[in-house]
């Protein structure tokens, strides 16, 4: 949509080799991989180090121990995606896993070790210990260190504060992206030969999350837009254990607590997860959430408890520092108490279908990390397995445009048009639209879904686009009204996505149609 106005357009028009719109560690690992030769624009729509990879805590899944081998960790990732993840994919990441980790140490990653080995750990899904850390910071450490690197680089300019509205599109070609300084609440061109998007998940369309409050599938919804495929959007994998507080904003309890024999149990003490899975503890997530739910509706209980605390004092402050010193401020004793736990939406297994270098059906158009379905998570992704497939993948990518002979001469794009728009006097609507959609998605499209509440939620949020639809088209865009567009438009593609699966599979559970369909499809909106 073209728009100008003296308010919330600026001529300005900045041209770059190449535009990566996200600052997690895809975003950064990508930047850092293209050739020096080239001119690149990092944008983050908030502070840089603001998205889901900083708050990993787990760590990256890799062969690195000798009694492991590829095989069995693409054997694991299979089956854990419980028939819908591309082998090809899976083997690829697989494969370029310790080059990987490689990569990140020469960024100055240090991870944990005892003596000269790397201290592995296991989680869920896992039947090996192939899962390498920084304590238990892991997304932090790597964040810091990959950005320090790129402020080094005298090819990357960084632009902190930008949130992009939509991609530019010419001739059925991504041209770069129209996108708004928040600064300056001015819309800026951004014109480039190639477009990555490193934009995360969206877990925020749901009320309770794990992740920050950038993840509102900004560049899932500017790709469909634009005409991308979106792949298995259905699938969104709900964290078992986020700590319960009012203050806490669910925080994240590391599923590496349970992969080091912590128990869950119910107020009374009992322990549940046998009775669910002969894995217990170590099932995959969407069976452990699954379960989590089922005794919370049952008993009526506001949480379940997660206790590590039978081991060792020294040794939880040492392994867990981070979920310690949280959990301490809440007075929560870790080293002595169990902790009190809650699902919460963490991880976004489907996004804008690309192949094994990052590319969309859109000519120009890259996307790498949670944003992506490079088909490696399938119905269920297996823990540790989301840095690796950020870092692997943004590796790809790099090299493919690496190999390119890019255009001297850019595309002149129109500038945003607000000429028939005006300032909002309205802005509780907003408010209030991101409060409903958020708790729409919660209720109705949740862990355990129906076709009855997929359906009374794809009728509302039908209602809610014509509201955001019109609310656009009358006033200035602002950075909450661009979230709220996203939120929309990317839980109606979840919904679809649902409503299109007449099965139960991975993380989608539907009670209307609770058996596993023989053959595995993906769900392609």
């Amino acid at each position: 949509m073209s728009r100008q106005s003296t308010h919330n357009c600026s001529n300005e028009q900045h041209q770059f080799d190449v535009l990566i719109i996200g600052t997690g560690s895809a975003g950064l690992m990508s930047a850092l991989q293209l050739s020096p030769e080239l001119s690149i624009a990092l944008v983050a729509k908030d502070d840089l180090l603001e998205g889901s990879s900083f708050y990993a805590q787990g760590g990256i899944s890799a062969v690195l121990d000798a009694h492991d081998n590829f095989n069995t960790h693409v054997a694991d990732t299979l089956s854990t995606a419980c028939g819908l993840a591309d082998q090809k994919a899976v083997s690829y990441m697989v494969e370029n896993a310790p080059a990987a980790i490689t990569s990140l140490e020469e960024s100055g990653v240090p991870f944990t070790k005892d003596n000269d080995d790397y201290h592995l750990t296991t989680e869920g899904g896992h039947t090996h210990r192939r899962v390498v850390h920084v304590a238990d910071k892991t997304g932090q450490s790597i964040q810091i260190n990959l950005l320090d690197n790129v402020k080094q680089r005298g090819n990357i300019t960084l632009f902190e504060g930008y949130i992009a509205i939509d991609l530019l599109i010419h001739e059925e070609q991504c041209q770069g992206a129209y996108i708004l300084n928040k600064h300056t609440n001015q819309v800026e061109s951004f014109v480039t030969h190639k477009t990555v998007l490193a934009t995360g998940g969206a877990s925020k369309v749901y009320r309770y999350t794990s992740n920050p409050d950038t993840s509102t599938g900004d560049g899932i919804a500017m790709a469909s837009r634009a005409g991308c495929r979106i792949v298995n959007m259905e699938f969104a994998q709900f964290h078992p254990t986020c700590l319960y507080h009012p203050h806490a904003k669910s925080f994240l309890i590391s599923e590496a607590i349970r992969g080091e024999g912590g128990k869950l149990h119910l107020p009374n003490g009992q322990t549940f997860m046998q009775q669910y899975d002969e894995r217990a503890e170590l099932a995959p997530r969407d069976v452990v959430a699954r379960a989590i739910d089922s005794e919370m509706k049952s008993g009526g209980f506001d949480c379940v408890y997660l206790d590590i605390s039978f081991k060792d004092s020294d040794w939880i402050k040492e392994h867990f520092p981070t979920i310690y010193n949280k959990c301490k401020t809440f007075g929560i004793d870790i080293t002595k108490d169990s902790i009190p736990v809650v699902p919460a939406a963490h991880y976004t297994c489907g996004g804008i279908n690309t192949d094994l270098h990052g590319k969309t059906n859109l000519e120009n158009l890259y996307a790498v990390g949670e944003v992506a379905h490079t088909g490696v998570h399938g119905a269920n992704r297996m823990a540790s397995n989301s840095l690796l497939e950020c870092i692997v993948f943004a590796k790809s990518c790099a090299h493919d445009i690496n190999q390119q002979t890019l255009d001297s001469v850019y595309f002149q794009s129109e500038p945003w048009d607000a000429s028939r728009v005006a300032a909002s006097k309205e802005k509780v609507v907003v408010s209030h639209l991101w409060d409903e959609v958020r708790s729409i998605m919660w209720n109705f499209v949740g862990i355990v879904r129906s076709d009855r509440r997929l359906n009374y939620a794809k009728h509302r949020l039908e209602q809610i686009e014509t509201e955001v639809d019109e609310y656009y088209s009358l006033y200035l865009i602002s950075s909450d009204l661009t979230e709220l567009r996203n939120l929309v438009k990317t839980s109606q593609i979840i919904i679809q996505s649902a409503l299109s699966r007449k099965e139960s599979r991975g993380l989608h559970f539907n009670e209307d149609h609770p058996m596993q369909s023989k053959i595995a499809k993906n769900t392609i909106i």
